[in-house]
């Protein structure tokens, strides 16, 4: 949850606050589902594990590789290239090389959070199985590192609500 939440409030703020108002039909609010999708897209690898599992040793062979690497980053940015002269619009103003940008963007968001909050994240694989992490969960009291994730969850989910009443008064549609 964390990483969907992450990914779609750094859109959506960035749709409200930094597009303005004449942009938001350039940046429909579909952009902010992508980036949310963005967000979650690199643990698809352990999808790749439960069905290709035979293949590997073990889920950590697979997860915090490939889809945890800039390479996966760039992969998705250099779609938008080809993805651009399709220009293929919904009836939503969503444009594929876009999407695919916005992705990538989620993807970062991603690895940054599991950067700073997680071990073991190969930012430059297949090229270099160097891992890097920070573990910050791990500066934190025994008693408080079981439920600070949870934690965390909860009080996104809780900004997420309170900026979408705030900035677009959801209550209107309940």
């Amino acid at each position: 949850m964390t990483h969907f939440l992450f990914a779609a409030l750094l859109a959506a703020i960035f749709r409200d606050y930094i597009i303005k108002r004449k942009g938001k039909k350039k940046f429909p609010l579909h952009y902010v589902l992508i980036a949310g999708i963005g967000g979650v897209l690199p643990n698809i690898d352990i999808l790749f594990y439960l069905f290709f599992h035979s293949f590997y040793t073990s889920l950590d062979s697979v997860h915090r590789t490939i889809t945890h690497s800039l390479a996966f980053v760039m992969l998705l940015f250099l779609l938008s290239v080809p993805a651009y002269f399709i220009r293929n619009k919904t009836k939503h103003h969503i444009k594929t090389s876009v999407s695919f940008i916005i992705l990538g963007l989620g993807v970062m968001t991603h690895i940054a959070l599991d950067m700073f909050f997680g071990t073991n994240i190969m930012l430059f694989y297949p090229f270099s199985s160097i891992s890097v992490g920070f573990d910050l969960l791990d500066f934190l009291p025994s008693y408080l590192s079981s439920i600070a994730v949870p934690l965390f969850d909860g009080i996104l989910l809780m900004v997420w609500i309170i900026y979408l009443e705030v900035k677009h008064k959801i209550n209107d549609f309940i």
